[in-house]
Formats: structure tokens, C-alpha cells, sequence
């Protein structure tokens, strides 16, 4: 999937989100609809109370006063008198209301006990609603609404604008929804295509950082989640490579050496059995390294922890190494400090950090050179440096040099030997030991290699 399908891809997902944001925007405008039309209904019900099934609160009062006192004689004492320009909300029910006797006759004719049409017919007009009045399941009277209560008036007139006003808000939150979105879906929308195109393969994979600050750190998480595959990748596929480019050299000269012999070509003595000898010893020790190196990466590595003497150590390798060095007419000298700290590691796995250190300085260096093995207290522990006086390591080089079969071009040819993986097995212990290390080029020329490990007391 190359960067075009990513697009697409993440088009096509933009506009899913985008249809699912709609669709959930949609479904609460419709709740919210069905709530507020609801909550309308509710009023118009305790307001208005009118409209069939629903009573008007006067009518059980009339029903009530009836069942009290047998008959309508006396009715007119519930109607109240307020003084003017005051109109209570049982005088607008009976302003809005005519009641009439069983035989259809007018008792209150809206509010007004003593209008001449009392004691009168009723005549039905368009608009009345009759509210029948019964008592025990025997009619009784009428109560005729003639108009809506003025309340309801003020309602319906609120109706519409709520109506408008509501419709507004939705279409409102859509928009600034649709607005908001563009900031969370379009950066979630290449993480997600991004995302499959590592799946499917493509560690180039790469997202636009943009959008809230969450989503900033989605996007520039990913990018670093994609751009350490993409790593890990290619340092497998170089190891893959370097191991093959390693094993490929000593098997050829074996395979040399051996047909030699079969054909006649080398007489099977010492001097031609003594370089196949050596180059099975270097497959084995590049093997044991690769194992060592496997193990330390699955935790499978066995160390056992205690307090190491580190000037013990030293001197163990310079006694181990001195062949090597009187032979290239190099000088091994230690420098310590009095009285150093123990430090806390496993003396196998630090013993075997120095000897890498210093049979990576014997081997690079020309004849006549000198090895410096220093160890010294430091605020984070003890340190132990390995320095010669050999052309060193370019700068550009210095960060890659703990790295699995890395040689230089010209100061780490295959010309001096050993496969690469020394200072990579270095670093390995030194970090699983709670330590860590470094190098540098000496101002003076040489390659200085330290590293420091915690203090055995301190830690204890």
C-alpha cells in the first residue's frame, strides 16, 4: 500500500465516521425532539385541561359541590369576586365557561351569576365543547367551554417560536458538530488507513501530526510505533545479511582448503589443516556470540548477582591477553584508584565486557601501540575505560559502533579480524547489569571505551 492508497483509504474512512457522527447527531435531535414535544404536551395538558379525555379542573369541583348539596341551589357561591382589573385563575375558567342544568337550562353564564340569560336554553355555537357533569353515574349538568383558557392562548403562541427555535438549535448542532469533527475525524481517519498499511506491510507509513492535542499525540505516537518497526525491520534484514556475509568467507575457505586436499592439490599436513582448524574456531565463536546475543534479547541469559572486585578482573585480563599484546609489541598498563567500591554485578559477565574491550583495542591498533585500562570512582558508580592510541573511529561513526556487526570502512576492516559483535555483547551485558556505556575519540588519537556499573554497597 503506498502513500495514493493510503489517501484513499483514509478518504474512505472519513467518510464512514463522518456518516456515523451523523447518524448519532441525528438520533439526538430526535430524542431531543421527542423530549421537548413531550415536555409541550405535558403543559398543554396542566394548562389547557380542556380537551377531551381531559377534564377541566372546574368541572370536578362542580361535581364535588353537587354530591355536597344535592342540587344546584347555590351555585353561584363559587364563583369568586376579586376586585377589578384582577382576574384569578378560577374566575378565567368560568369566564371561559358556561355551566347549564340537566335539562340543558343556564345556571353561570361565563362568570356572570346575574346575566339574563340564567334559567334560559342554551344554544350550542360551533366552538363549544360540552364537559358532561355526572354523579354517580347520573347526569347532572354541562359544563360548556366556549373559548381556550387564557393561558393556553399564551402557550400556543410560545408553540411555534419553541417549534422554529428548537429545529435551529439541531441544524445548529449539526453544523458546529460537522465543524468539530473535521478536527477529530481527519487526523483519526489516517491513523486508522496508516495503521493498515503497517498491517499489510508498509513500514513507511508515515501521519500528518494534527488536530487536539490527544490526537497530536496519537499521531506522533504512531509515527514513532512505524518508524521503529521500520528499524527493526531493516536491522533484521542487515543482520540477516551480515550473518550470512559472515559465515559465507571462513565456509568458502573451508571448502577451499578441503577440495584442496581431496584432489591432490594440498598434501594433508599441518600447514594446510592449521587454517581449516582456525577458520572452524572462528565459525564457532561467531556462533556462541549469536547465541549470547539471543539469549540477553529473551531475558534467557543467566546472571548471577554479587559484589565484583573490577581491579581483580583487570588483572586476570591483562594476564589472559599478554601473548597477544608482547606479540604486536603492545603495551598493556592498568591505572586504578585506592580503595574503589565493589560494584554489583556477575564477575562472568563483566570479565567477559573487559576482555571484549580490550581484545577490541589489542586488535585495531598498529604494532607498538598502548592499551590503558583505567578504573576510577564516579557519581553513578565505578568506571572502567579502555583506551588506545589507535586511528580511532570517525565521529559519524562514534553512535553506530555498538551496533550488531558493525566494522568501519577502513580503521575496522575484515583485514584485522573478529566479526563485529564484541562492543554489541559489551553493551548488552553492561545495560543488564543496571550500568551503561559510552565511547569517544581521545583528543590526543585513540578510541575510548567506557562504561559504569553501580556501587555493590550502595544498592545493597
Amino acid at each position: 500500500m503506498n502513500q495514493a492508497d493510503i489517501h484513499t483509504a483514509a478518504a474512505a474512512i472519513r467518510k464512514r465516521l463522518i456518516n456515523l457522527l451523523l447518524q448519532s447527531f441525528t438520533a439526538v435531535i430526535i430524542v431531543l425532539l421527542i423530549l421537548v414535544m413531550g415536555a409541550i404536551f405535558l403543559i398543554f395538558y396542566r394548562v389547557s385541561n380542556f380537551y377531551p379525555p381531559f377534564r377541566p379542573a372546574l368541572s370536578g369541583v362542580l361535581e364535588s359541590y353537587y354530591l355536597g348539596r344535592g342540587s344546584w341551589d347555590g351555585v353561584e357561591m363559587l364563583v369568586p369576586q376579586n376586585p377589578p382589573g384582577f382576574l384569578s385563575m378560577e374566575q378565567n375558567e368560568w369566564r371561559d365557561s358556561v355551566l347549564l342544568d340537566l335539562n340543558d337550562r343556564v345556571l353561570i353564564d361565563h362568570g356572570d351569576i346575574a346575566s339574563p340569560l340564567a334559567g334560559q336554553p342554551y344554544h350550542p355555537v360551533p366552538g363549544d365543547s360540552p364537559v358532561p357533569l355526572s354523579q354517580g353515574g347520573t347526569h347532572i349538568g354541562t359544563l360548556v367551554v366556549t373559548r381556550l383558557p387564557s393561558s393556553f392562548d399564551v402557550l400556543n403562541t410560545l408553540v411555534f417560536p419553541l417549534g422554529t427555535m428548537i429545529v435551529f438549535l439541531g441544524i445548529l448542532t449539526i453544523v458546529i458538530g460537522l465543524l468539530l469533527s473535521q478536527r477529530l475525524i481527519n487526523p483519526l481517519a489516517e491513523v486508522i488507513a496508516a495503521s493498515k498499511a503497517v498491517t499489510s506491510g508498509n513500514l513507511t507509513a508515515r501521519v500528518k501530526v494534527e488536530g487536539s492535542d490527544d490526537l497530536r499525540v496519537l499521531s506522533e505516537s504512531f509515527n514513532r510505533m512505524a518508524g521503529s518497526l521500520e528499524k527493526n525491520d531493516k536491522d533484521q534484514r542487515d543482520l540477516i545479511a551480515d550473518i550470512a556475509h559472515e559465515l559465507r568467507t571462513p565456509l568458502a575457505i573451508l571448502q577451499g582448503k578441503l577440495e584442496g586436499i581431496m584432489d591432490g592439490i594440498y598434501p594433508p599436513d599441518k600447514a594446510h589443516i592449521q587454517p581449516i582448524l582456525q577458520q572452524t574456531r572462528q565459525l564457532e565463536s561467531l556462533i556462541s556470540d549469536l547465541d549470547m546475543l539471543a539469549q540477553a534479547d529473551s531475558n534467557q541469559l543467566k546472571f548471577h548477582y554479587t559484589a565484583v572486585n573490577l581491579d581483580a578482573l583487570v588483572r586476570q585480563t591483562m594476564v589472559d591477553f599478554e601473548a597477544a599484546a608482547t606479540e604486536k609489541n603492545i603495551s598493556l598498563r592498568k591505572k586504578s584508584e585506592r580503595n574503589l567500591p565493589r560494584v554489583l554485578g556477575d564477575p562472568q559477565r563483566v570479565s567477559q565486557v573487559i576482555d571484549n574491550l580490550v581484545s577490541n583495542a589489542i586488535r585495531y591498533i598498529p604494532e607498538g601501540g598502548e592499551v590503558v585500562i583505567q578504573i576510577q570512582k564516579v557519581n553513578d558508580g565505578v568506571q572502567l575505560t579502555v583506551s588506545d592510541n589507535g586511528p580511532g573511529i570517525p565521529e559519524a561513526d562514534l553512535p553506530r559502533i555498538f551496533d550488531r556487526f558493525w566494522r568501519g570502512e577502513k580503521s575496522r576492516s575484515r583485514a584485522w579480524g573478529g566479526a563485529g559483535l564484541g562492543l554489541a555483547i559489551a553493551r548488552q551485558f553492561v545495560e543488564i547489569q543496571g550500568g551503561h556505556i559510552r565511547a569517544g575519540n581521545r583528543p590526543e588519537g585513540g578510541l575510548m571505551v567506557s562504561f559504569v556499573l553501580p556501587v555493590f554497597e550502595r544498592l545493597n
